[in-house]
């Protein structure tokens, strides 16, 4: 099978015809879909806790919410599964449909959930089941996101186009984070516990409202479409991803070269919420407010490191993140416990915005490579998704309890985080991307 690892491919699409309607819907979808996936994970660090589990100690509180929170990213995989087999069947842009109005649905009902103290068990129970319908959404969604901008990118800027759905995660940590922030500033503690927090949950039905209309508008992907016309559709692509031998290949080292960057994001992203509140005593809302900026900053690094994968590379690129984020742990968690502002917006905007955004702006592109066009959504998504089980929805719970093993100490932590980025960075080093986009 024919590989390469330039920067930008000789191999090319057809120019795009709807250009700008092509990078705003995967744009716009990735935004909703984090927004959502934000929402919660924020909630879990801050809201979730107390008002659904049993009343008591505050760390198995802590722990059970993040249980709840990893169990969003076991059901991924089989969005990845499930919508990976729909979109190299049948299309991208029919699944992108699909992802986006059932993860709506779960958003909009956490919204209205009773409380433990409402229903008992059942609170939590059905917290779990609308997280996992929630999961099986995004294992679907960020595959074709990503396609649908990749199969129609013109020559040479295949990376830049890769990128236009990561710039999303950003946008959509920043509101679902600034949503919380503005929500906590306009209203006191006991009226954001009550019913403040749900409100953040119900605004994503105007949301996915907008962002199913852009959708619609969306032809299918001219890669697709050449692959109708040849008649080359899979039967069963995820068959097809483990039997080759190629594809297996890279769906391994694809799986352990993410592994610090979901570690990456899920540390400074989500764990930092509740390690600045709870342990440095920071205030809540400050420390929104530097997640929210650098989520910002993030959001326009994105697409730098986009262009800078159609430059250098995609490997280089994500790499080069990676490698970052193993030297910056350190130093980023004795800036946190300075427990000062403008020190952790700083720490915030140099990991989460800048290294972060380097990783995350790269990888897509890189991810889609792996596969060919008839089990790339397969491939791709059971990348991405399958190490999300341990690379992002693990690492909050791992580093609760390894700062529980060492006394409070975040050295043992940081020390795990940095084993991430070394095994990132030595897996990509072995990937072979395939041409045929």
């Amino acid at each position: 099978m024919t590989t390469t690892d330039s920067a930008a491919p000789a191999e090319r699409t057809e120019p795009p015809a709807q250009a700008t309607t092509v990078l705003l819907a995967s744009l716009i979808g990735t935004t909703i879909e984090w927004y959502d996936f934000f929402l919660f994970s924020t909630a879990a660090s801050l809201v979730f806790p107390a008002l659904f589990f049993p009343a008591g100690n505050e760390t198995v509180g802590t722990l059970l919410s993040f249980a709840t929170f990893a169990v969003g990213f076991v059901a991924r995989p089989i969005g990845g599964v499930i919508f990976g087999h729909l979109g190299d069947r049948v299309g991208r842009r029919a699944t992108l449909v699909a992802t986006m109005a059932l993860a709506g649905a779960a958003t909009a009902l956490i919204g209205v959930l009773p409380t433990y103290a409402s229903i008992g068990i059942w609170a939590p129970v059905l917290l779990v089941v609308l997280r996992v319908l929630g999961g099986i959404a995004l294992g679907g969604e960020w595959g074709g996101a990503v396609l649908m901008a990749v199969e129609y990118a013109p020559p040479g800027r295949r990376g830049l186009w890769g990128s236009s759905p990561q710039i999303g995660l950003g946008l959509g940590l920043a509101l679902g984070t600034g949503a919380f922030a503005l929500l906590g500033a306009a209203m006191d503690n006991q009226a954001f516990l009550a019913w403040g927090w749900r409100i953040a949950f119900l605004v994503s039905i105007v949301l996915v409202a907008i962002g199913l209309i852009v959708r619609l508008r969306v032809f299918e992907t001219p890669a697709f479409r050449r692959m109708q016309e040849g008649a080359e559709i899979s039967r069963v692509p995820l068959v097809d991803v483990v039997r080759d031998t190629f594809s297996r290949r890279n769906l391994g080292l694809g799986l352990l070269a993410r592994w610090g960057e979901g570690a990456a994001f899920n540390t400074w992203g989500v764990f930092v919420l509740t390690y600045a509140v709870t342990t440095v005593k920071m205030p809540k809302t400050q420390v929104l407010v530097a997640v929210t900026v650098a989520a910002l900053v993030c959001a326009a690094v994105v697409p730098v490191a986009g262009r800078l994968a159609d430059r250098f590379g995609r490997r280089a690129v994500f790499a080069t993140g990676c490698a970052a984020f193993g030297i910056g742990v350190y130093p980023a968690f004795l800036g946190l416990h300075t427990g000062s502002l403008v020190v952790v917006t700083v720490v915030l905007v140099l990991l989460l915005g800048v290294v972060y955004g380097i990783q995350s702006g790269s990888e897509s592109t890189l991810f889609a490579e792996l596969f060919p066009t008839r089990t790339r959504y397969t491939g791709m998504s059971l990348v991405f998704q399958g190490s999300g089980i341990y690379a992002s929805g693990l690492t909050p719970l791992i580093l609760t309890s390894l700062l529980a093993v060492a006394g409070g100490s975040p050295w043992l932590a940081c020390g795990f985080l940095v084993l991430t980025a070394v095994i990132s960075v030595v897996s990509t080093a072995f990937l072979r991307p395939v041409v045929d986009l």
